[in-house]
């Protein structure tokens, strides 16, 4: 199995002190098996395609490395709110076509209205909460852009509301350095370690078999379809999903050499904070924030009082690494909410999120590997679209036309980035021009 980060970041350290509870209590492959369909990857999407196959009375089996919810899934920050590409809009209109720039903002709409239909359905607590999201301007420019970010928004059915400094500090959302917000009335937050857990509990309950520490070490072509090979056991299938996102190996299989970007972001979160701790600081709302810096942070008050804060990790995986950026993570937090300096760091962890080459999704078939299917590259945004994109792929692989919003924007399909294996050294020479120009 080859990846291209090192070995740290695909152990278990990077999560040992993650917030999310993971349910670990799925048996492995041991024995030689087959199925119809395959999936690799236990994380939302994975799971997502699994429920949604199960339903419609398919035979599907999921091979997960660790646990479901393992990787990114559940260690995120929980937030599920419109985005999922990294492209903004005028670029996609230019690339694709203005209409199919504004099938993938309904895509968008689409896939948080369908966790939260997920959500009901199977009545998974999740500790929702949060009425949208706010983007903080951490620039005067910034905040003046927001009325045309406004316009845009509620010709496309999303209310917004702009809010001064003032009508910040007055609705509990005082962070310093900030010149106003930009609230979307779309999203909500939630806890993914109980969304993931509860999607696993769905599918399996339709009828999905679900395999933890079961690694896929091998893929083969196999008469009719491929071969998994597990540490305990083969798994012959004659139709195959790899929803394996920012965890992906280079050669599982290898037509994903080179297309994808596993980067990695950070979180903390603190012990609970008390009333009077967020009157202090000013922060008394639950509505999930982020900045509108290019390395931007994202942060939300949790209903049980603790407070969440992230931001884009470290250019290497090691110890002393994952150290340093926990500390800068918290220093950060430290600056944006200096009233609670005292207050401490309950839990603290990494996780890698995928980037495509397009700064798009992809939801496809995979060239050169017949009845195999591909969906993945979400770029940090992946709650609710990994979620809308298990349901696509779902339909793909059943040779059906996806029901709900599809646009091209999701099917073009992953390009190679430049350098191969060394194609990291691309984020860590941007690193600082996006440092640079959050500065301006």
């Amino acid at each position: 199995m080859k990846r291209i980060w090192e070995d740290h970041a695909y152990s278990d350290a990077p999560r040992a002190d993650c917030a999310w509870d993971l349910d670990r209590d799925w048996p492995q492959l041991e024995r030689d098996k087959d199925t119809d369909i395959a999936i690799i990857g236990g994380g939302f999407t994975g799971l997502s395609a699994a429920l949604h196959l199960a339903e419609a009375g398919e035979q599907v089996t999921v091979l997960e490395a660790n646990a479901p919810g393992w990787g990114a899934s559940g260690r995120n920050g929980g937030f599920c709110c419109l985005g999922g590409a990294k492209a903004p809009d005028a670029l996609l209109a230019r690339r694709f076509g203005r209409d199919q720039a504004d099938l993938w903002f309904e895509a968008e709409k689409a896939a948080i209205a369908l966790v939260a239909d997920l959500l009901e359905k199977h009545r998974i607590v999740a500790h929702t909460h949060s009425d949208g999201e706010l983007l903080l301007a951490h620039r005067p420019r910034v905040f003046r852009s927001f009325a045309g970010e406004k316009d845009w928004l509620e010709s496309r059915g999303v209310a917004a509301d702009i809010l001064s400094p003032e009508a910040l500090r007055q609705q509990g959302l005082s962070a310093s350095g900030m010149h106003g917000g930009l609230h979307v009335r779309v999203g909500f937050g939630l806890d993914p370690g109980a969304y993931v857990a509860g999607l696993a509990r769905a599918a399996a309950k339709a009828g999905a078999a679900i395999h933890a520490m079961s690694p896929v070490t091998e893929i083969r072509p196999d008469t009719g379809g491929t071969r998994l090979r597990t540490p305990r056991g083969t798994l012959r299938a004659r139709r195959l999903l790899v929803a394996t996102n920012g965890y992906s190996a280079e050669d599982l299989p290898s037509w994903l050499s080179g297309r994808t970007m596993p980067v990695q972001s950070s979180v903390i979160v603190t012990r609970p904070t008390t009333p009077a701790e967020q009157q202090a600081q000013g922060w008394t709302s639950d509505l999930m924030a982020y900045d509108s810096r290019n390395l931007l942070h994202y942060f939300r008050l949790m209903p049980d009082g603790r407070f969440l804060f992230g931001r884009r990790g470290g250019l290497r995986a090691t110890p002393r690494v994952e150290a340093r950026i926990a500390a800068r993570v918290r220093a950060d937090f430290d600056a944006m909410f200096p009233s609670w300096r005292h207050v401490e760091t309950a839990h603290s962890w990494s996780g890698l999120v995928n980037l495509s080459r397009g700064l798009t999704p992809y939801v496809g078939p995979i060239p050169e590997l017949p009845n195999a299917w591909v969906a993945m590259a979400y770029h940090g945004n992946g709650v609710a679209m990994a979620s809308y994109s298990g349901r696509l792929v779902a339909d793909l692989i059943r040779g059906r036309a996806p029901a709900a919003p599809f646009p091209t924007v999701m099917q073009d399909p992953l390009g190679r980035f430049p350098l191969g294996r060394y194609r990291r050294a691309l984020f860590a020479a941007t690193t600082p021009l996006l440092a640079l120009l959050d500065r301006v």
